[in-house]
């Protein structure tokens, strides 16, 4: 109960958000591919919108040479690096960071954001009772009539008003949430599928009747059961196999997505440059005309209005992400350039309190930002997470930096006579490095490495596996 409370006073506070606000926020947390796949979609809502084509920017060397300085970065060339004009987003908004502070994993959240931009504001209450009482999977956790009954009596509103928000989840997108059980998911994402679909009668009667044989794999039992052919069996399976039994889980992020960098990192001019990439920064802008169209239009031109406004907010938001992001990277850029340059070992203590207060925003704003997004550098494509590093306690330097120190030695200790966990913190402790030997231990584990003995046995260094 305790955790259904805290959720329900959660959404409560996030409902007073206007739509723009949320939209913002949930283009701040979108990865790349995310990102693009939205800006398609607002592109064929809105005919107002189009796409800037803007020339790419011509490829950076991926090396490092020279001296480490941060790059006057305010001197980039404008080939390289979109333009952010008009972003005014700062961290004072106390609705946005309220947003910011939630917890974008929860997948009752992120269709929560998508639902603030399509119902009307009334019932988004309602939409958020019935989020709360979805499992993971998206599936009711109690009967819909109990629930009806209660969100009604807690909401002011009637049973009848509360189901028929429960049946736009249903139809959503995702398609499926708050079913009350697999059958009645299923049918939602049949009935959603756009346009005319081959085999889809005959998959709604095989999974409104015939679910129990196809769960035993019995195709003559399902052949038989909606007297059709074997044939046309397999095509109704086919179909209704292609459905997600798990609609809640749609928009999680896909860990096995290529990774396209967001923000291009390199060394030039005894310094560093950073600029985001055309490649993952789709730039979208009012079409020309419809403004001062639209302003004589008259009441005929109200749609029309909404449209406008709707494109301007996500132009808007496009330019607070970028805006966002670019600081961001430019702030973790200078304070890492040691790491840049040399590696692991120069790897500074950052949190993200130290970015937050170098850019004017809430904590929980950076973490957005640098979640799923990554820079491209010349060690390599790397996610801004990874350049958070933890101090280390009584130390000036970061335990990321430290832990690569052991690996080095460990690596460079002779094969038959192996470096104990006390002598690796001696060697540390000459390089101006003072940790205790429980310290190294706990290094050495996180990097997978047995203890100097079992090293002797194996009779080489035993880097089981390495990790970044």
């Amino acid at each position: 109960m305790k955790a259904s409370a805290t959720t329900s006073m959660q959404l409560g506070q996030q409902l007073h958000m206007t739509p723009q606000l949320l939209q913002s926020i949930r283009l701040l947390q979108l990865d790349g591919l995310q990102l693009e796949l939205e800006v398609r979609r607002v592109l064929a809502h809105n005919p107002l919108l189009e796409l800037d084509e803007e020339p790419v920017a011509s490829p950076v060397p991926d090396r490092t040479d020279g001296a480490v300085e941060v790059a006057a970065f305010d001197e980039l060339p404008e080939a390289a690096m979109w333009d952010v004009r008009g972003a005014s987003w700062s961290g004072e908004d106390e609705g946005l960071q309220r947003i910011a502070a939630a917890d974008s994993s929860d997948p009752h959240w992120r269709i929560l954001q998508r639902l603030a931009l399509e119902l009307p504001a009334d019932a988004l209450p309602l939409a958020a009772f019935w989020l709360e009482h979805c499992d993971e999977a998206g599936y009711l956790v109690e009967p819909a009539e109990t629930l009806a009954a209660r969100g009604a009596a807690l909401l002011g509103r009637s049973a009848a008003r509360m189901e028929s928000v429960r049946q736009r989840l249903l139809a959503g997108d995702p398609a499926g949430i708050a079913a009350r059980d697999v059958r009645e998911c299923l049918l939602a994402q049949l009935d959603a599928l756009p346009g005319p679909v081959a085999g889809r009668h005959l998959a709604r009667r095989l999974v409104d009747t015939a679910l129990d044989l196809l769960a035993a794999h019995d195709i003559a039992g399902i052949a038989r059961r909606l007297d059709c052919e074997p044939d046309d069996v397999h095509e109704a399976i086919r179909r209704v196999l292609a459905l997600d039994p798990r609609p809640a889980q749609a928009g999680a992020p896909d860990d096995d997505a290529a990774v396209v960098p967001d923000v291009v990192v390199w060394h030039a001019d005894a310094g560093w440059r950073v600029a985001l990439n055309p490649a993952s920064t789709p730039r979208v802008s009012v079409a020309a005309g419809y403004e001062r169209m639209l302003a004589d239009g008259g009441e005929a031109a109200a749609p029309m209005r909404e449209l406008l406004q709707e494109a301007r907010w996500f132009t808007r938001g496009l330019s607070m992400r970028y805006d966002t992001l670019l600081r961001t990277a430019r702030v973790i850029v200078e304070r890492q350039a040691a790491f840049l340059a040399r590696g692991e070992e120069a790897m500074a203590p950052l949190t993200l309190k130290d970015v937050a207060e170098a850019i004017g925003m809430h904590e929980s704003t950076v973490s957005r930002i640098t979640t799923g997004k990554y820079l491209q550098t010349p060690r390599g494509t790397i996610e801004m997470k990874r350049f958070f590093a933890v101090r280390l306690e009584g130390a000036n330097v970061s335990g990321a930096a430290v832990r690569a120190m052991v690996r080095r030695l460990i690596e460079a200790e002779p094969p038959q006579r192996p470096l104990a966990d006390e002598a690796i913190a001696a060697l540390l402790a000459r390089q101006g490095v003072h940790i205790a030997r429980r310290t190294v231990a706990k290094y050495r584990e996180q990097l997978d490495i047995a203890p100097a003995r079992a090293r002797r046995h194996a009779g080489r260094p035993a880097l089981l596996a390495r990790t970044a």
